[in-house]
């Protein structure tokens, strides 16, 4: 069931939202060649908690750490370590979740640390793109699948690859909430979008094959031929007034 927000909800969610992109800026600024996941992890959920927000991924169907942080071919769902260290030339996806006020606000982004080759850079910037690929097609009255067409294309005519196995989603007082946002599909399909809903649009996108692997820790998920993965989200309002990012 899509549950539609109130204007007061979605004013609620942009402090959750706010503490989510303030986050995500302080890691910005610390990450760097030698830190292990775990720092960035325990950095992320020291800020969370000193703003008196929740770090909702923690404990989260079990999720053992506060933050999802997947270097190079991980995809999504990394489990912040002390055994993994950040190298020169990698590149990171950080991906939370706060929980501030009975509403969530959620996003991801793909850090470049050190000397990035140009591929790699190329990946991350167009999966940044693709986001903003798939903003431009929601609206009032738009069919999801108009979000998914704009970041296939978009992506696969830079030469990459949709992650298929994971979406984007609703968000509110859950994490994860109807409906679905799928990065990948045909213009024209899908349910027609309405004044305040509430969603996550993240595109996941590979330099190499879409298909997955499932690490045996039950969480990690790697691209099948090991070639780096990339990760944008942001979580957007609908509203009488337009669309609206809350998390940046």
């Amino acid at each position: 069931m899509i549950k539609i927000k109130t204007m007061a909800e979605i004013n609620a969610m942009r402090d959750a939202s706010k503490i989510v992109k303030d986050t995500l800026d302080l890691i910005e600024s610390k990450i760097q060649v030698g830190m292990t996941t775990k720092e960035l992890d325990t950095i992320a959920h020291d800020y969370i908690i000193s703003v008196g927000g929740y770090p909702a991924c923690l404990g989260y169907y079990g999720f053992p750490a506060s933050t999802c942080i997947s270097v190079e071919e991980m995809v999504v769902h990394g489990i912040p370590s002390d055994d993994v260290v950040i190298k020169d030339g990698q590149i990171v996806s950080v991906d939370i979740t706060a929980l501030y006020n009975g509403f969530h606000g959620d996003a991801a982004r793909t850090f470049m640390v050190g000397n990035v080759s140009s591929e790699k850079r190329k990946l991350v910037e167009v999966t940044k793109e693709c986001f903003f690929k798939g903003l431009d097609a929601v609206g009032i009255g738009a069919p999801i699948g108009n979000i998914g067409h704009a970041i296939q294309t978009h992506a696969e005519s830079n030469g990459f690859s949709v992650v298929r196995d994971f979406v984007g989603h609703g968000i509110g007082v859950d994490m994860h909430e109807d409906p679905n946002i799928p990065n990948f599909g045909h213009k024209g399909t899908g349910i027609r979008l309405k004044e305040g809903m509430v969603i996550c649009i993240e595109p996941m996108i590979n330099m190499g094959t879409h298909k997955l692997d499932f690490l045996s820790d039950g969480w990690g998920v790697v691209t099948r031929d090991r070639l780096p993965s990339a990760h944008y989200e942001n979580t957007v309002a609908i509203t009488e007034d337009g669309v609206e990012v809350l998390t940046l």
